[in-house]
């Protein structure tokens, strides 16, 4: 850990406080949604397996966001579509807390998934662009534990502010990310990797052409870590309101404690990743959480009930952690921007039906959410571990031009 942070440059420290800053903060808008079902249902006169609907159109919306934001970054540069691309989710998340009816409500809601989609690809490309290969583990766990950092500030505002400002309220705070422009336009350069000359070099159909049987593996690769993740969280604030009557406080104490853990375990894995490769530390990660399953959902009380709900995001963030790194190492040069959150954001849109098909189980069953939540991670964690071991290690490929014969370090 202390070689992968020693010899950073002031600019290496913006711009990866940059794109930490700007995944936390759209993963903040998107999960506190998922705090707020029953209110905006009840606001509404509607049910929570329509306002559910609302996740699921933000998932399958973000592939779409990946490539064209994508496909924009690699053309004029990833640091000028960056800040466009927070603009826009925060406005986004403002029109959410603004919306009149439950139509408005889910339009508001797909376009903010677009733009959500369009902001890990860049973020990621512009920061293992500009780090030294060395310090790639430690910073992909980084980069990627701003999901669960986003998790987390979502559960600390539930927590501390619903009762006073309400669910709109709540996503009125969500413009405050517009401010991350300002700081980006000031302090972070473009990539040090990025060329305009390199940037039009190659259609995006003959990119896919060259790397279709690529494109496929990773395809389903995301797509089984996209129900990881989406499987272990979007209903698991449900669950414990629904299952155990817990209020705002207890929900939202409980949250922060699994994302503390999801953070940590980012960390961990993806520093790790450095030392054993890419696959066998997000295949140990997955394997972990099969255990950890009834511990999570089937115990009761709230120490064990947060203590499993630490451990699961400890290991599916674990696993998580690795994924930038991973991603952006087998990547085609000339797509750096566009594939990897492509490939990632269409796994998400297979699967967007995670948290339609969970709700529409537990409605079927008297609203017991234990059987769908244990699903959905231990089919996940077995696919990541098969994917994995199919898989291509990168660790160390050369990202810039001083990068070369950097593989293995």
């Amino acid at each position: 850990m202390f070689e992968a942070l020693q010899g950073w440059t002031a600019v290496q420290r913006r711009v990866v406080t940059a794109s930490f800053l700007g995944w936390t903060l759209d993963a903040f808008d998107f999960f506190l949604l998922v705090f707020v079902i029953q209110d905006v249902a009840r606001e509404f006169g509607t049910t929570r397996d329509q306002v559910a609907w609302a996740v699921t159109l933000t998932l399958a919306l973000r592939p779409l966001g990946a490539f064209i934001f994508g496909r924009l970054a690699d053309r004029f540069g990833r640091r000028p579509v960056l800040m466009l691309d927070v603009a826009l989710y925060s406005i986004l998340g403002l029109a959410s807390a603004l919306a009149p009816s439950l139509l408005t409500f889910l339009i508001a809601r797909a376009l903010f998934g677009v733009a959500m989609g369009g902001e890990w690809g860049i973020g990621a490309s512009l920061t293992m662009e500009s780090v030294e290969p060395r310090s790639r583990g430690l910073v992909s766990g980084l980069l990627q534990s701003g999901y669960p950092s986003g998790y987390l500030l979502a559960s600390v505002v539930y927590a501390l502010l619903y009762d006073i400002v309400g669910w709109r309220g709540m996503f009125a705070i969500g413009f405050l990310p517009a401010l991350l422009v300002l700081y980006i336009r000031r302090h972070v350069p473009e990539s040090p990797a990025w060329k305009p000359v390199t940037a039009r070099s190659g259609s995006t159909i003959a990119t896919l052409r060259r790397n279709g049987a690529l494109a496929l593996y990773a395809i389903a690769l995301m797509t089984a870590f996209n129900f990881f993740s989406h499987g272990t969280q979007d209903n698991y604030p449900t669950f414990l309101r629904v299952a155990f009557h817990f209020d705002a406080h207890t929900t939202g104490s409980i949250a922060i404690i699994y994302n503390i853990g999801a953070i940590l375990g980012g960390w961990t894995f993806g520093m790790w990743s450095q030392k054993i490769g890419r696959r066998r530390a997000m295949i140990t990660a997955a394997l972990l959480a099969i255990p950890v399953t009834w511990l999570w959902v089937y115990s009761s009380g709230v120490v064990v009930l947060a203590a499993g709900a630490f451990l699961m995001q400890f290991c599916v963030q674990g696993a998580w952690g690795v994924v930038p790194a991973f991603l952006m190492e087998v990547s085609p040069p000339e797509a750096r921007a566009t594939f990897p959150g492509t490939v990632y954001q269409v796994g998400n849109f297979i699967a967007s039906s995670n948290a339609v098909l969970q709700t529409a189980f537990a409605a079927r069953h008297g609203g017991d959410y234990r059987i769908p939540l244990a699903s959905v991670v231990l089919a996940a964690a077995v696919s990541i571990a098969v994917l994995g071991a199919f898989g291509r290690e990168a660790r160390g490929a050369a990202l810039r031009l001083d990068d070369a014969g950097a593989a293995g370090a």
